[in-house]
C-alpha cells in the first residue's frame, strides 16, 4: 500500500489533533483536581451588621437625617402646590407679563426642589455618602474578622451572599456568618 503526500499530511494533522485533544483533557483534569481541593465559604454581611449595636445607631442617625431632609422636601412641595393653586385661581386676572412671571417662579421652585432631592437622595447625594462613611468602620471590622477566620481555617474563597451574589446551592457547613459574629464578640444565641 502506498501513501501519498496528502495521506501523510492528513495522518500528521490527525495525530496533532489527537495530541491537542489529550493535552486539553489533561489541563482540564488537572484544573478539576485543583478546584476540588479549594475551600470556599460564604457569609451574610447584612445579617452580621444587623446584629452589631453600632449598626442600630447608624440606622437611627441616617433615619433622623433623612427625615429632616424629607420634611424640607415636603415643605417645598407644599409651597409649590400653594403657588400653583394661587396661580390657577387668579390666572384670568393676570396680565401676560405677570402670568409669565408667576409661571417662571413656579418653575424655579420646581427646579430647586429637583436639585434638593438629587443633592440629598441622588446616587451621589449626601444620604449615600454619609451612609458609606458611617458603615465603613463596621464593614472593616467584619472584613478583618473574616480575614482572620479565612486565614486560620484555610479558605481559598469567601463570598458575601448579601451583596447580590446568588447561590443556587450552598452547603451550610461552609457558612461562616456565625463564626464572624463570634469573632466580633456578638452573642449569636439571641437569634
Amino acid at each position: 500500500m502506498r501513501f501519498s503526500t496528502h495521506d501523510s499530511d492528513l495522518t500528521t494533522q490527525v495525530a496533532k489533533h489527537i495530541l491537542h485533544t489529550i493535552s486539553i483533557f489533561c489541563v482540564l483534569s488537572a484544573g478539576t483536581i485543583y478546584a476540588q481541593n479549594q475551600k470556599i465559604g460564604f457569609i451574610d454581611s447584612e445579617l452580621i451588621m444587623q446584629q452589631m449595636p453600632e449598626y442600630t445607631g447608624i440606622e437611627q442617625r441616617l433615619s433622623l437625617l433623612s427625615e429632616t431632609w424629607r420634611q424640607e422636601i415636603r415643605e417645598k412641595e407644599n409651597e409649590i402646590a400653594e403657588l400653583e393653586r394661587d396661580f390657577e385661581a387668579r390666572e384670568i386676572l393676570f396680565t401676560s407679563e405677570i402670568r409669565e412671571q408667576r409661571l417662571g417662579e413656579i418653575n424655579r421652585k420646581k427646579t430647586e426642589l429637583e436639585r434638593l432631592i438629587e443633592e440629598k437622595f441622588g446616587p451621589r447625594g449626601e444620604y449615600f455618602t454619609r451612609q458609606k462613611e458611617l458603615l465603613l468602620p463596621i464593614q472593616r471590622l467584619i472584613f478583618d474578622a473574616l480575614t482572620r477566620i479565612a486565614s486560620r481555617d484555610g479558605f481559598d474563597f469567601v463570598f458575601d451572599r448579601s451583596d447580590g451574589t446568588r447561590f443556587l446551592y450552598a452547603r451550610q457547613e461552609w457558612n461562616l456568618t456565625e463564626e464572624v459574629m463570634l469573632e466580633l464578640g456578638i452573642d449569636i444565641t439571641r437569634n
